[in-house]
């Protein structure tokens, strides 16, 4: 039927009321208009869609024929309109928060590659936003580092990687392929203490209390300038001791300290589609896997890979400077 559909709901409105006035009034136009586009409609198709002369107006064979046509192409173009609203309301942005140190681009390239309409927009976040950016909705997903607030999400461990000390090029944890909590048990951290329990129980400073204050650090970079000049040093995690490499500066792993693990966090209240498909991205679904439930999952242990195959440090000293096999 090659009628445009203004005209079928125009046409529509007087054979369901049959009443050229009522149906004008209902549909906001003119009766003269009306009138006028019902007998082009009937010279278009060659047919009278309504008795001539009857009083009250009456449809004749092909006016019932026509109405019944008419409410089936109405539907689907008010059915098409539902569907085009629904998909102008639903973002076309989909926001990834991520922890220093993660590379997103393998799940990125991914995701372009099956979701080409939905942007992929990402957030870098820190250990003080990384839950309020997906809590305030700022982020839909984000790699985290636990420890984390979980009331009110859900989270799936992904990796775990070593944690690595940061010195001064010339320090003589430098000579060493690794070392030991206690090996820099004499040394300043510049964190709290809680973070690294494991320094924090053999620490010196600690023991005899004379552990300094911490200056300002608002960012691993302004940490890194501290390392760099000589005022303590830095346990991270080893790609972000990786992004953030200086030439004054190496790191080497610390083999007896926890791993830093890295998650994917969301919101348990939110349902969205596009959630569950960037998980199965990120756990390796193919778009022919079926969906599994998206609770936490264990954390897979990733063997720690220190920049250079570690060797024994010999623990006769406390000191790092004093400790291990110089290589």
């Amino acid at each position: 039927m090659n009628i445009d559909v203004q005209t079928l709901r125009w046409y529509a409105a007087v054979a369901q009321q049959l009443h050229f006035a009522r149906a004008a009034q209902s549909l906001g136009i003119s009766r003269i208009r009306l009138s006028k586009t019902v007998v082009e409609l009937e010279e278009q198709l060659g047919v009278d869609l309504f008795v001539p002369g009857a009083s009250p107006t009456e449809l004749t064979a092909d006016g019932r024929d026509l109405l019944e046509r008419a409410l089936v192409e109405i539907a689907e173009d008010d059915h098409l309109s539902e569907l085009a609203d629904v998909a102008a309301a639903e973002p076309t942005t989909f926001t990834i928060g991520f922890a220093e140190g993660v590379t997103l681009s393998k799940w990125t390239r991914i995701w372009a590659d099956r979701f080409p309409d939905v942007t992929l927009s990402v957030v870098a976040t820190t250990p003080e936003t990384q839950v309020a950016a997906l809590r305030d909705g700022t982020v839909d997903v984000s790699f985290v580092r636990p420890p984390i607030d979980r009331e009110g999400l859900n989270a799936i461990g992904l990796y775990q990687e070593v944690q690595v000390v940061v010195v001064p090029k010339d320090h003589a944890v430098a000579a060493f392929d690794s070392v030991t909590a206690t090996d820099l048990a004499d040394e300043h951290l510049l964190a709290d203490p809680a973070t690294v329990p494991e320094w924090a129980a053999v620490a010196t400073e600690l023991v005899d209390g004379t552990r300094p204050g911490l200056p300002p650090m608002n960012s691993v970079s302004e940490t890194f300038e501290y390392v760099a000049a000589g005022l303590g040093v830095a346990i991270v995690p080893h790609s972000v001791a990786r992004f953030n490499a200086r030439k004054d500066l190496v790191y080497r792993p610390v083999t007896d300290i926890e791993q830093s693990q890295i998650a994917l966090a969301w919101v348990a209240e939110r349902e969205d589609d596009r959630i569950e498909e960037f998980i199965g991205i990120v756990r390796g679904r193919s778009t022919r896997s079926s969906r599994g439930p998206s609770d936490e999952a264990p954390v897979k242990k990733k063997k720690a890979r220190p920049s250079k195959p570690a060797r024994p440090v010999a623990k006769t000293k406390t000191n790092a400077r004093r400790s291990g096999k110089r290589r």
